[in-house]
């Protein structure tokens, strides 16, 4: 997606703030450093959904791949070149 990240992930020992806190400094210098440019790259915060149950997996992960196609990227989930996903 050009404008968010939707991710499925399991928790192990890190709590969530951590892991995002993480994930978010790394990717930043990583994307700055490609671009070019410096400061800020993502708004502060995120959203966060727990799954709570192991049904609910499946739809989430679904949600997760058909994103591309809903916002109109591709005709088909298969044409997204980013999308990968062990539930599916």
């Amino acid at each position: 997606m050009p404008d968010h990240v939707h991710w499925l992930v399991e928790l192990q020992t890190v709590p969530l703030a951590s892991l995002m806190r993480r994930v978010k400094g790394r990717s930043a210098r990583a994307i700055n450093r490609y671009l070019g440019q410096q400061g800020a790259f993502w708004q502060a915060g995120y959203h966060d959904h727990a799954v709570r149950q192991e049904e609910d997996l499946l739809a989430m992960a679904r949600y997760v791949v058909a994103n591309p196609l809903r916002a109109g990227l591709v005709r088909r989930m298969g044409d997204y070149p980013l999308w990968d996903a062990l539930w599916i």
